[in-house]
Protein backbone atom coordinates (compact mmCIF):
# COMPACT_ATOMS: atom_id res chain seq x y z
CA UNK A 1 0.00 0.00 0.00
CA UNK A 2 1.24 3.48 -0.90
CA UNK A 3 1.92 5.73 2.08
CA UNK A 4 2.40 9.48 1.54
CA UNK A 5 4.30 11.19 4.35
CA UNK A 6 4.92 14.89 5.00
CA UNK A 7 8.55 15.91 5.03
CA UNK A 8 11.37 13.35 5.09
CA UNK A 9 13.80 15.76 3.38
CA UNK A 10 16.56 14.39 5.62
CA UNK A 11 16.10 10.84 4.32
CA UNK A 12 19.04 9.62 2.20
CA UNK A 13 16.55 8.02 -0.20
CA UNK A 14 14.70 11.33 -0.65
CA UNK A 15 17.98 13.20 -1.11
CA UNK A 16 19.04 10.70 -3.80
CA UNK A 17 15.65 10.88 -5.58
CA UNK A 18 15.75 14.68 -5.64
CA UNK A 19 19.36 14.66 -6.89
CA UNK A 20 18.29 12.32 -9.69
CA UNK A 21 15.49 14.77 -10.49
CA UNK A 22 17.94 17.69 -10.70
CA UNK A 23 20.38 15.62 -12.76
CA UNK A 24 17.63 14.77 -15.28
CA UNK A 25 16.49 18.39 -15.48
CA UNK A 26 20.01 19.64 -16.24
CA UNK A 27 20.57 16.79 -18.73
CA UNK A 28 17.43 17.63 -20.73
CA UNK A 29 17.06 21.42 -20.38
CA UNK A 30 19.38 24.42 -20.70
CA UNK A 31 20.49 25.59 -17.23
CA UNK A 32 18.49 28.83 -17.50
CA UNK A 33 15.33 26.77 -18.12
CA UNK A 34 15.72 24.47 -15.10
CA UNK A 35 13.26 25.47 -12.37
CA UNK A 36 13.59 22.38 -10.16
CA UNK A 37 14.32 23.13 -6.52
CA UNK A 38 17.16 21.71 -4.48
CA UNK A 39 16.63 20.48 -0.93
CA UNK A 40 17.50 23.81 0.69
CA UNK A 41 14.81 25.57 -1.37
CA UNK A 42 12.29 22.82 -0.63
CA UNK A 43 12.68 23.71 3.06
CA UNK A 44 11.27 27.21 2.47
CA UNK A 45 8.35 28.28 4.62
CA UNK A 46 5.98 28.60 1.62
CA UNK A 47 6.61 25.01 0.48
CA UNK A 48 5.12 21.74 1.75
CA UNK A 49 6.84 18.50 0.72
CA UNK A 50 5.64 14.89 0.74
CA UNK A 51 7.33 11.59 -0.05
CA UNK A 52 5.59 8.42 -1.19
CA UNK A 53 6.64 5.01 0.14
CA UNK A 54 5.76 1.46 -0.82
CA UNK A 55 6.65 -0.50 2.31
CA UNK A 56 10.17 0.82 3.07
CA UNK A 57 10.95 1.85 -0.51
CA UNK A 58 10.73 5.47 -1.66
CA UNK A 59 8.70 5.58 -4.88
CA UNK A 60 8.08 9.31 -5.38
CA UNK A 61 7.73 12.82 -4.06
CA UNK A 62 5.88 16.07 -4.65
CA UNK A 63 5.82 19.59 -3.24
CA UNK A 64 3.33 22.44 -3.12
CA UNK A 65 4.57 26.04 -3.26
CA UNK A 66 2.03 28.59 -2.06
CA UNK A 67 2.19 31.86 -4.03
CA UNK A 68 -0.96 33.56 -2.66
CA UNK A 69 -3.67 32.41 -0.23
CA UNK A 70 -5.60 30.85 -3.15
CA UNK A 71 -2.87 30.05 -5.72
CA UNK A 72 -0.15 27.42 -5.54
CA UNK A 73 2.32 25.59 -7.76
CA UNK A 74 3.27 21.93 -8.05
CA UNK A 75 7.02 21.48 -7.57
CA UNK A 76 9.40 18.51 -7.46
CA UNK A 77 6.90 15.94 -8.74
CA UNK A 78 9.01 12.83 -9.26
CA UNK A 79 8.40 9.11 -9.48
CA UNK A 80 11.36 6.81 -8.85
CA UNK A 81 12.44 5.23 -12.16
CA UNK A 82 11.71 1.69 -10.96
CA UNK A 83 8.16 2.70 -9.88
CA UNK A 84 7.11 4.42 -13.12
CA UNK A 85 4.01 3.08 -14.81
CA UNK A 86 2.48 1.84 -11.55
CA UNK A 87 0.20 4.80 -10.70
CA UNK A 88 2.52 6.53 -8.23
CA UNK A 89 2.49 9.83 -10.14
CA UNK A 90 -1.30 9.80 -10.42
CA UNK A 91 -1.65 9.00 -6.70
CA UNK A 92 0.73 11.82 -5.76
CA UNK A 93 -1.11 14.26 -8.02
CA UNK A 94 -4.52 13.32 -6.57
CA UNK A 95 -3.12 13.62 -3.05
CA UNK A 96 -1.60 17.03 -3.80
CA UNK A 97 -4.82 18.36 -5.31
CA UNK A 98 -6.74 17.25 -2.21
CA UNK A 99 -4.17 18.92 0.06
CA UNK A 100 -4.50 22.11 -2.01
CA UNK A 101 -8.32 22.04 -1.78
CA UNK A 102 -8.12 21.56 2.00
CA UNK A 103 -5.87 24.64 2.15
CA UNK A 104 -8.44 26.78 0.28
CA UNK A 105 -6.31 26.90 -2.86
CA UNK A 106 -8.55 27.43 -5.87
CA UNK A 107 -5.95 27.62 -8.65
CA UNK A 108 -3.07 25.20 -9.12
CA UNK A 109 -0.23 25.81 -11.60
CA UNK A 110 2.84 23.97 -12.79
CA UNK A 111 5.82 24.38 -15.09
CA UNK A 112 7.28 21.44 -16.96
CA UNK A 113 9.58 20.98 -19.92
CA UNK A 114 8.57 21.15 -23.56
CA UNK A 115 10.92 18.33 -24.63
CA UNK A 116 9.79 14.75 -25.35
CA UNK A 117 11.35 13.64 -22.04
CA UNK A 118 8.49 15.48 -20.26
CA UNK A 119 5.65 14.04 -22.39
CA UNK A 120 4.61 11.47 -19.74
CA UNK A 121 4.30 14.27 -17.17
CA UNK A 122 2.28 16.50 -19.52
CA UNK A 123 0.02 13.55 -20.38
CA UNK A 124 -0.60 12.85 -16.68
CA UNK A 125 -1.43 16.49 -15.95
CA UNK A 126 -3.77 16.75 -18.95
CA UNK A 127 -5.58 13.56 -17.89
CA UNK A 128 -6.16 15.19 -14.47
CA UNK A 129 -7.77 18.25 -16.08
CA UNK A 130 -4.83 20.63 -16.32
CA UNK A 131 -4.94 23.05 -19.26
CA UNK A 132 -2.11 24.84 -21.02
CA UNK A 133 -1.64 28.48 -20.04
CA UNK A 134 0.96 31.23 -20.21
CA UNK A 135 3.73 31.90 -17.72
CA UNK A 136 2.65 32.61 -14.13
CA UNK A 137 4.29 34.03 -11.01
CA UNK A 138 7.80 35.16 -11.98
CA UNK A 139 8.35 32.70 -14.85
CA UNK A 140 9.41 34.29 -18.15
CA UNK A 141 8.29 33.11 -21.59
CA UNK A 142 10.58 30.20 -22.45
CA UNK A 143 10.41 27.80 -25.41
CA UNK A 144 11.77 25.08 -23.09
CA UNK A 145 8.92 25.48 -20.59
CA UNK A 146 5.26 24.56 -20.73
CA UNK A 147 2.84 26.02 -18.20
CA UNK A 148 -0.40 24.42 -17.07
CA UNK A 149 -3.18 25.27 -14.65
CA UNK A 150 -6.27 23.77 -13.08
CA UNK A 151 -9.11 25.34 -11.11
CA UNK A 152 -9.92 23.36 -7.99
Amino acid sequence: MLQIIAGMLESPAVIALLQGHLDDMYATSPAESVHALDISKLRAQDIRFWSAWQDDTLVGCVALKQHTPTMAEIKSMRTAPEARGHGVGRALLQFLMEQARQSAITQLYLETGSMDFFLPARTLYQSAGFKYCGPFADYPEDPNSIFMTKSL
